[in-house]
């Protein structure tokens, strides 16, 4: 005889494919489980820019950035969750990245993405500390969001639990998933408590690793070590946005879809430091004035990433901070903290998805688009779970 709850879906890990699918599921009317390993969620999703910025995404995943900003202002709109519609900026530092911009302003006219192609004047104007010196023209993106990643995702669960009737368990890990044969699943815990439901929705590498080890080693996943650094608050400087720089420009996604990328790129010369590590460089204050500058990407096989380590380099960090003097004047370039974060991303495709005996579901390995497309990807993934695509 089962328990007397059983739920309509359980969700194991609470990061942002996880807490945004038990969000749509609970719109949907189902009653949904979330079980965290740790008190809140600790890792890729909270270890990041908070950067929401579907105009870096490929035109196959910018439908589901464009929800993600849907969704967003509507949270925002019932209560503070860290979410702040100051757009993003991509600053071009010389010819070649200026090419691109326009062509990708073009690119963002067909779709209907609303862009903005500033000046040197213009984007020096806008954003306080942007150096002439470096700064050739810019593209602007009005709509796009910023947010503090260490919060926002723990407020999202807080919200759901008070006005969503989402049952929230954490410090909980799945330690193995069964199934009886009326085919419903039972989830037993590391306290040795049991959940019951009809679909089981994976959404955290690690319990995946556990629970199906044979399955992950098959997985083409491998894991990127990203480099942060934050100042302390400046005290005159106000930088409004997310704003992005001319290597950023020849890393996205979206900017590989421009005619001349390939040109562009062929004849670019890059430091070593930049090619090993997969350097750009990014900003983005916070509401009490610091700023996050980075990063870079260390990677290695998803099976191997202890390889990754633990350490700081101090010399990727002493780099990225040579290369942003070059780009903005600061008040303090003195360091409040230096943090790393790890994310898992697929080999050859966008985010893994696979189906185990039409019960289980993993969704993970989303890779560095999550805070931005995840909230919009887990609403199409969710309905058509449930039948409603």
């Amino acid at each position: 005889m089962l328990p007397e709850k059983k739920y309509d879906l359980i969700v194991i890990g609470g990061g942002v494919l996880g807490a945004f699918s038990a969000f749509h599921a609970l719109l949907l009317g189902k009653s949904v489980a979330l079980l965290e390993r740790n008190k809140r969620p600790r890792q890729a999703t909270v270890r990041n820019f908070g950067q929401i910025v579907p105009s870096g995404l490929s035109t196959d995943w910018r439908k589901y950035g464009l929800k993600s900003l849907e969704i967003y202002r509507e949270l925002q709109a019932i209560r503070d969750f860290s979410l702040r519609q100051n757009g993003t900026a991509y600053v071009a530092s010389d010819e070649d990245e200026v090419l691109l911009l326009h062509e990708m302003n073009d690119i963002d006219r067909q779709m209907g993405y609303s862009s903005q192609l500033l000046d040197q004047r213009a984007a020096c104007a806008r954003f306080d500390g942007l150096k002439t010196s470096y700064c050739r023209e810019a593209l602007f993106y009005p709509e796009e969001y910023s947010c503090d990643p260490r919060q926002m995702i723990g407020c999202v669960i807080d919200y759901l639990v008070e006005q969503a009737d989402l049952q929230y368990f954490p410090n909980t890990v799945a330690q193995d998933i069964e199934m009886d044969r009326g085919r419903t699943c039972k989830v037993i815990s590391n306290r040795k408590e049991i959940f019951w439901s009809d679909q089981i929705l994976i959404c955290n590498g690690a319990e995946y690793q556990l629970l199906f080890p044979e399955l992950y080693e098959d997985e083409a996943l491998e894991c990127s070590k990203l480099q942060m650094m934050m100042t302390k608050p400046q005290k005159n400087r106000k930088i409004l946005g997310n704003i992005l720089s001319g290597l950023s420009i020849r890393r996205y996604e979206s900017f590989r879809e421009c005619p001349s990328y390939t040109n562009v790129q062929s004849r670019y010369v890059q430091h070593e430091l930049v090619r090993d590590w997969g350097i750009h460089i990014l900003f983005k204050q916070a509401d009490n004035g610091q700023v996050i500058i980075g990063d870079s990407h260390h990677y290695a096989d998803a099976v191997d990433k202890d390889e990754l380590g633990f350490d700081i380099l101090q010399e990727v960090n002493d780099f990225m901070m040579l290369r942003a003097k070059e780009i903005f004047n600061l008040d303090t370039w003195d360091l409040d903290r230096i943090w790393t974060g790890v994310y898992s991303q697929c080999k050859g495709r966008d985010v893994l998805t696979r189906t185990i005996e039409n019960k289980i579901h993993i969704l993970n390995a989303i890779g560095g688009k999550g805070m931005t497309a995840g909230p919009g990807y887990t609403f199409y993934h969710i309905n058509k779970l449930f039948g409603n695509d």
